[in-house]
């Protein structure tokens, strides 16, 4: 599925102007980037000469740069990654920089291969009915051959596929049967509704501005929903697709029930009218927009309260986290900050462990920090 390329020879340093160039054949001839994000993946992991060797390739698909891929990690000084993919190609046409970013993130050796795993008879257990958990929400990204990722897709490319997955959706049956609603031209009304339901994906974020995901936004943008709410689709957001499973409680085994048949479902939907599969790489498993999605591409989370935790210490309960493979959110998403004493936890890891892996990771790391969270309860005198 990846496009090759031919190596250039490197060439030599050129100081014109105060600016550093690194010139060679097959070179830009552009300057070597200043990235603003020092400590960032990127900063390590893109050198003058890979700069050298990698700046003047244009991937096939979408025509995408190493420039492009990079914009976040030149523009912001806050990235940690830095970097995302224009499309499948980008993967192996920067592969001197994407592969050793990809496996020092994800803590995998470099003859690493992915394994999926949807099989829900394999869980064991579900979280504790006595657990104050409010929701369980699984998601993972999923893309097809033949299209861009959302940094680099084509106007073209991103309206004929909206056209199919619209098409592709709303043939879906049972308990996955609902509605598509394109973004552009909703009906005031609908937008509302998908507001106030916390459905509706929005346009403004630094991050996918400036890599080039909210071009000729909002156009072919759009997003499905069952009649119950508890199965959704995302599409020509930061990924071709985000297929999302969820609903009120705890039952984590029926949320990702549902996502195993709404993923089949729509991946045989788009097969049987296109012939297109889901980009599925053996080494990097499910390929998405951003490298920190490669793998499951999924996060299984529940929003909890920990009271305990909250009094112990944010820093507290973020190391804690981190020893059982977990990551804590505030309950209005990544960058949305924390209030009150409800938390979104969910798995750490994307890439190296199977959906089955991650789910049971996170059923039993929320089933530890809820013990631990009333012996905290107790230590800081706190009556619930």
């Amino acid at each position: 599925m990846f496009s090759k390329y031919s190596k250039p020879i490197l060439g030599a340093m050129v100081v014109g102007s105060g600016v550093l160039y690194w010139l060679g054949s097959g070179s830009s001839g552009q300057p070597f980037p200043d990235i603003k994000s020092k400590h960032s993946l990127v900063a390590k992991h893109v050198t003058p000469e890979k700069w050298s060797k990698l700046s003047g390739i244009k991937t096939k698909t979408s025509g995408f740069t190493l420039e492009q891929a990079i914009a976040c990690a030149v523009q912001f000084d806050n990235q940690h990654c830095g970097i995302y993919a224009g499309d499948a190609d980008s993967y192996k046409d920067f592969a001197d920089v994407f592969d050793p970013l990809i496996q020092e993130y994800h803590g995998i050796s470099p003859d690493a291969r992915h394994t999926s795993d949807m099989d829900v008879s394999k869980i064991r257990g579900t979280i504790n009915p006595r657990a104050p958990v409010h929701s369980v929400r699984i998601r993972v990204g999923r893309s097809f051959e033949g299209f861009g990722l959302s940094p680099g897709i084509t106007k073209q490319q991103r309206l004929d596929l909206e056209k199919l997955l619209k098409s592709a959706l709303e043939s879906l049956e049972g308990n996955l049967k609902g509605q598509y609603y394109p973004l552009l031209g909703m009906n005031e009304k609908v937008r509302q509704q998908l507001v106030d339901d916390h459905f509706l994906f929005m346009s403004g974020d630094p991050n996918l501005k400036v890599a080039g995901m909210e071009r000729d936004w909002p156009e072919g943008r759009g997003i499905y929903h069952n009649k119950d709410k508890t199965f959704l689709v995302w599409v020509n957001e930061e990924d071709q697709t985000r297929i999302i499973s969820m609903q009120k409680g705890g039952d984590v085994r029926e949320v990702f029930a549902r996502l195993a048949k709404g993923i089949q479902a729509v991946g045989k939907s788009v097969k049987d009218a296109s012939g297109k599969d889901f980009l599925l790489d053996e080494k990097y498993g499910y390929i998405h927009s951003c490298p920190t999605n490669l793998g499951t591409g999924m996060r299984a989370s529940v929003h909890i309260d920990l009271p305990g935790w909250t009094a112990e210490g944010l820093d507290k309960l973020q190391a804690r986290c981190e020893e059982l493979n977990l990551q804590p959110r505030g309950t209005r998403g990544e960058s949305g900050g924390q209030t009150g004493v409800t938390y979104d936890i969910s798995n750490k890891h994307r890439l190296g462990y199977s959906e089955v892996q991650l789910v049971q990771t996170m059923i039993d790391g929320v089933n530890t920090l809820y013990v631990e969270d009333l012996k905290l309860q107790r230590k800081h005198n706190q009556i619930f």
